[in-house]
Order: C-alpha cells, then sequence, then structure tokens
C-alpha cells in the first residue's frame, strides 16, 4: 500500500500527475457520453467551473502555472491498451459490450479539446468549449484537478512527521466510519468520491479501505480507473447534465417540458435493468413525476440528489404505489451530502419499505474537517457544469433553491414551465 504522507512529504509531483488517466473519471460521465455522441453529436456546449463556497480563494491558494501544467498533462493523455480493452471486454451491471464499437473506436483516439483559463479577482475562470461529447469530458478531471492542488496547497508546508500523523488521524476517521457502517444489515454503499476527492491516491485508499472493511456490502466505485485496477464494480448511470442540455435545445415551453423525458426516452433505448435510474430532481422531483409517462414507472430505481432526502424516497414510493408498483421491488438511491449518521437513518427509515443504496461522495473521500489549523482542508463545494448549449443558457433548478442555476429570467421561466413552486433552502455543504 502506497505511504501517503511520505508521498506527500517529496513533493516530486512530477511522478504524480493528479490525473492519471481518461479513465480517471465517473463511470456515469462515460455512459452519458456514448448516448450524446449518438444522439446529439452536433451540439456545441460550454462547461464552466462554478465555486459555490467562495470564501474559498483558489486563485490564491493555487498557482497558475501549475494549474496549467495539470490541465496540459490531461491534453496529452489517450486510452492506454489496457484501459480499451476494460472498456470492450468487461461486463457492466451484467450487460458485456456496454460500449459500442464505434464508440470506441472514437475514445481511443480522443485527446480533450483547448480550455481557456484566466484569473479574475480570487478566483479562476476556467471553461471548455465544443462538440458536447468531447468536452463533456472534462468535468470530472478538471474538478480533480482543482481540488487535490488546493490539498497540496495546504499541505505543502507541513513536515514529515506533520504530514504522518495528519493522515493516520484522517485514516482513523475513515476506519471509524467504516466500523459503524458494518452493523447494518442489507446495506449496499458505493464509492461517488471522485469529482471532489482530497487527491487520487487518497480516494483509492479509500476504497481499499471500504473492500477490507465492508466486504460485499460495498458494491464498488464510480472511479473507472480504479474499478478497474482494485477489480470492483464500476458505479453509475446518469447526471443532471442531459436534462439541462436537452432543455437548452427546446425551441419553445411545449419542447421545454418535454425534454427531460426525451432524454430518458433515448436512455431507454440503450440501457435496461439497474442502469434504468431516473434522476428526476432537475426541474422539481414532484412535478417530473407527476407529468412522468407510464412506460418511466417500470424502471428500475430513482436516485435522489437534493433537497430532504427522506421527503424525496417519500415521494417515489407514493409515485411507485399510485402507478400500480411495488416499492419493494424498486430501488433508491441516496446520494446527497452522505455521512455515517444520514446514512444509517436513512437505511433504518426505508430498508423495510424498498431496496436502499446509497452513493457516499465527499465525506468519504474528502473528510479532513478539523484535522488541520483553521479548518483548511475541510471540503468546499466545487462544480463544473454545462452552462450554454448551442449558445443557449443552461438551466438547473433542483429540489433545493441553493443549488440552482441559470440566467434568473430563465429560472422563472423554468420554474413556470416545470411548476415548480416555493421551495425549502437547504445549506449546501458539499
Amino acid at each position: 500500500m502506497v505511504d501517503i504522507a511520505t508521498r506527500v512529504y517529496n513533493h516530486k509531483w512530477k511522478i504524480d500527475p493528479i490525473v492519471r488517466s481518461l479513465i480517471d473519471t465517473d463511470f456515469y460521465k462515460l455512459l452519458m457520453c456514448q448516448s450524446v455522441f449518438r444522439n446529439k453529436p452536433q451540439t456545441d456546449v460550454t462547461f464552466s467551473l462554478i465555486n459555490r463556497s467562495n470564501h474559498i480563494p483558489l486563485a490564491k491558494l493555487i498557482d497558475e502555472g501549475e494549474l496549467r501544467e495539470q490541465l496540459d498533462h490531461i491534453r496529452s493523455l489517450g486510452l492506454s491498451r489496457g484501459e480499451s480493452t476494460w472498456l470492450r471486454g468487461n461486463t457492466f451491471y451484467g450487460k458485456r459490450q456496454m460500449f459500442r464499437s464505434d464508440f470506441m473506436e472514437w475514445f481511443e483516439n480522443l485527446r480533450l479539446p483547448p480550455y481557456h483559463l484566466e484569473r479574475k479577482g480570487d478566483q479562476y475562470e476556467l471553461t471548455f468549449e465544443g462538440k458536447w461529447h468531447e468536452v463533456m469530458l472534462w468535468e470530472i478531471p478538471a474538478l480533480a484537478v482543482l481540488m487535490e492542488l488546493r490539498s497540496r496547497a495546504v499541505l505543502n508546508d507541513m513536515r514529515r512527521f506533520e504530514l504522518q500523523v495528519l493522515y493516520a488521524r484522517a485514516m482513523t476517521r475513515v476506519w471509524e466510519k467504516i466500523e459503524k457502517l458494518r452493523d447494518i444489515d442489507g446495506l449496499g454503499i458505493a464509492d461517488f468520491g471522485t469529482r471532489r476527492r482530497h487527491s487520487f491516491l487518497w480516494q483509492d485508499w479509500c476504497v481499499q479501505a471500504m473492500i477490507e472493511g465492508l466486504g460485499p456490502a460495498f458494491s464498488g466505485t464510480s472511479n473507472c480507473l480504479i474499478a478497474m485496477r482494485r477489480e470492483v464494480e464500476a458505479i453509475g448511470t446518469n447526471a443532471h447534465e442531459l436534462p439541462m442540455v436537452y432543455s437548452a435545445l427546446a425551441k419553445d415551453d411545449a419542447e421545454l417540458a418535454q425534454a427531460p423525458y426525451d432524454v430518458l426516452s433515448d436512455w431507454h433505448e440503450e440501457h435496461d435493468g439497474n442502469l434504468r435510474i431516473i434522476l428526476p430532481d432537475t426541474y422539481g422531483t414532484q412535478g417530473f413525476l407527476d407529468r412522468a409517462p407510464d412506460w418511466l414507472a417500470g424502471w428500475t430505481g430513482i436516485r435522489i440528489d437534493s433537497g430532504d432526502p427522506a421527503a424525496g424516497a417519500e415521494t417515489a414510493i407514493k409515485w411507485w404505489q399510485s402507478r400500480g408498483e411495488d416499492p419493494m421491488e424498486k430501488r433508491v438511491i441516496f446520494s446527497d451530502g452522505l455521512d455515517v449518521d444520514k446514512i444509517r437513518e436513512l437505511h433504518t427509515q426505508f430498508a423495510h419499505r424498498t431496496k436502499v443504496s446509497f452513493g457516499w461522495g465527499t465525506l468519504l473521500t474528502n473528510d479532513f474537517r478539523g484535522l488541520v489549523p483553521n479548518d483548511a482542508l475541510a471540503p468546499f463545494s466545487l462544480v463544473c457544469k454545462a452552462v450554454s448549449a448551442n449558445g443557449h443558457p443552461t438551466v438547473k433548478l433542483s429540489d433545493n433553491p441553493e443549488k440552482a442555476m441559470g440566467p434568473k429570467d430563465q429560472i422563472e421561466r423554468y420554474k413556470r414551465v416545470f411548476g415548480v413552486g416555493a421551495q425549502e433552502a437547504i445549506e449546501v455543504i458539499v
């Protein structure tokens, strides 16, 4: 096992590029990329970095030259033969040849497109423009680079024993969390922590700890590279990006109202079983389900990613019942801001009413809260989102207005079209 503290102390970053592979990304990005490659290949999209925690001055902490060096390194990466073989030949969700030959041929020759980086005060403006299926693959590595460079900046002046103690404490914290999860009967949990991890080496360590500590209760990791290396399941389905872009392409309000269902209609043609998971909160869960076509009720489950998670699960269960479906045959995946106590609480509340799973993110792979002075390693909320498609702005409403994004006039339009009324604001921690 890698001695992370010594590796950090040596500061030989040339042997530790932050992103070391094009598949050091989340599995859902590759699944969505294939769908976009097939259904929307001529769509031009702009992605942009958004620091929701603007009290973290990224441009003061992170050297611009070092950031450019890491981003340029990513642009040099291509699929290795072993990575291509794994994607082409492995079984994902019980399905062989998940990735089609035409998509794989394109992916095997891909180099990520250029980026635009500019300092604006204490923050960085980082954007990516181009064909959707190309620029979308910047999201996860861009976030990983910014998160880890921030970690390195904080750790840079720490001495060898300080680092050893820091990582010992952090490892103890993760292991104590795992021990608290062990006695939950029927637990199913996966690592969803790539986007806002402390570092690649740390995420890899956390996955190994989950494998050893939880055994079969650990269902896998969203990170493709780690899944390949550690021989565990790659976990993921789809994200808000798809309905946000489809909706931005709508010509009028009628097309806008239909866009989220068009996304899932395209997905339905490509995938079945456990890949048919609805993410309903992009423009409000209740309204999405109220207007959903009957065929969506037959899908496998729902992922709860914003708002009150218990309320979201109750909404899903009532919807399935109203459509004549048995909630005990369905799956609810909780994935928003989870930590041990919330996981235990939600499992106790819902495991006897539906199939429950958890995607554990930032507070698995980046919980260094209180371990350094001034809490300088506390996790923060950094995202990289599609902000326009073919020149039209994207919008996300969410079940939590604190996560809403887009121009104010368009947010009001989307609220009207999707019938979103008053919402309860919930603090966004990560």
